[in-house]
């Protein structure tokens, strides 16, 4: 309720007294094959109240319904999308709610909504992907509109918080590959482990995972005698990882000035 709060706060301040129907709305004849201009605005005034007692269903009805009545240019069009696009989200029509934030980001890049509306799209993705062991083009399309956001709107408060959440996949992206070597490494094809440790230390350097993929690496190249690159690997985790519990036990046999080059 934090963040619906805030979105109501926002959307309040775009509108700033731009929307009819401010006011107390009592429930709206029925509308007809076209609807009058107060028949919109009832509408409208509708589907606001229904979005902030939290009935989804009722205002996204309302705002469909007084999307397809808007005349070309009502400033309303953006907020009514991106209303829509949250009710979607909070029925599970996740792919629905991004192509509402989709139109709102693409149709009117100039609104003050837009790099928010490009946030939820890709937070819509990010839902969709919800195990690092399951297919990842959601999460990989999730990835894409954040770097999106960040590139098109470097300096909104939307893009702050998208550079967080690609940390936030990116841990998971690195989670994926090491499930994929330890499965491999327990079939012992050490070869394709030692692959995905090497993508994943490669990809994903600051995440969690790659001081473990890193040790895992030692170990492997160890255990296929491949001493040089257990060498190498041991310097990189004396250098970015020097903490590492396990380092003592796994390279024993670096010495300070090799870790130092």
């Amino acid at each position: 309720m934090t963040y619906r709060t805030a979105l109501l706060t926002t959307l309040g301040l775009i509108a700033c007294g731009g929307g009819p129907g401010s006011g107390t709305a009592v429930a709206p004849a029925p509308i007809g094959v076209v609807a009058t201009q107060a028949e919109v605005d009832s509408l409208w005034t509708k589907g606001v109240g229904n979005f902030r007692a939290g009935h989804w269903e009722e205002a996204a009805a309302a705002f469909e319904r007084v999307l397809l009545e808007f005349r070309p240019g009502d400033p309303r069009t953006p907020e009514g999308r991106f209303y829509l696009g949250e009710c979607y989200l909070s029925t599970k029509s996740h792919l629905q709610g991004v192509r509402e934030f989709r139109k709102v980001a693409d149709e009117t890049p100039n609104h003050p909504l837009a790099p928010e509306a490009l946030l939820r799209a890709a937070d819509a993705y990010s839902d969709l992907w919800r195990r690092a062991e399951l297919d990842p083009t959601y999460g990989q399309t999730a990835l894409a509109t954040y770097q999106e956001l960040t590139s098109r709107y470097p300096e909104s408060s939307a893009a702050a918080r998208a550079r967080a959440k690609i940390n936030v996949l990116n841990e998971k992206f690195a989670e994926k590959e090491w499930q994929a070597a330890e499965y491999y490494r327990r079939l012992k094809a050490y070869d394709s482990a030692i692959l995905y440790l090497k993508n994943l230390v490669a990809n994903y350097p600051a995440t969690s995972v790659a001081e473990r993929a890193l040790l895992r690496l030692v170990r492997a190249y160890r255990r296929l005698g491949y001493t040089e690159d257990a060498e190498e690997t041991c310097v990189a985790l004396r250098r970015f990882h020097p903490d590492a519990p396990d380092l003592p036990e796994v390279c024993p046999d670096a010495t300070p000035a090799t870790a130092g080059r």
